[in-house]
């Protein structure tokens, strides 16, 4: 049960996000969307640039879905929330890792293909997340938290990673 709950999360939100929708604006914008030319090596150094960034999204997104099922005791469904503040691993740099991995996803698939539509998705994307977390998921972890997540809030930053990672004193 604990498997299909991690599932459906996945499956519901980041993998309708990385895959169906790109795909859908994909086919909907392609007569006015760029794609790389097949011979150029500015494609070639495109592709491998997004594939590289595809993979490393890839494994920070399943590291930090690992994180929230082992240390969390939840799923990264909103319905079905962490019940222990996650603040291991790559949380220790930046409050928003799961997000940075799928943003990287979306930006790997732009460059991969060279599509200035699937580069807007991800910009609108994580823009669309900001609001989400300044707005809501934040107030709601201080909620659910209270001093422990204040403490990390004020210590990690939520984007861009600090240098060193926090030892939550």
């Amino acid at each position: 049960m604990r498997l299909l709950r991690h599932l459906l999360s996945v499956l519901l939100l980041p993998f309708v996000m990385v895959a169906i929708v790109p795909r859908w604006l994909a086919a909907a914008w392609a007569p006015w969307d760029t794609r790389w030319q097949s011979g150029d090596a500015l494609a070639w150094l495109g592709r491998g640039a997004g594939a590289a960034s595809f993979v490393a999204g890839f494994a920070l997104f399943a590291w930090c879905v690992t994180l929230f099922a082992r240390v969390g005791e939840g799923t990264l469904a909103p319905w079905d929330p962490t019940r222990r503040l996650v603040a291991v691993g790559p949380y220790r740099y930046v409050r928003n890792p799961m997000i940075a991995g799928v943003a990287a996803m979306l930006a790997g698939e732009a460059l991969l293909l060279g599509s200035r539509v699937l580069a807007a998705w991800c910009v609108a994307f994580v823009a669309f997340n900001h609001a989400y977390f300044v707005l809501s998921e934040e107030p709601g972890l201080e909620r659910r938290f209270g001093e422990s997540y204040r403490r990390y809030r004020a210590a990690v930053p939520r984007w861009l990673p600090r240098r060193t990672p926090w030892d939550g004193a």
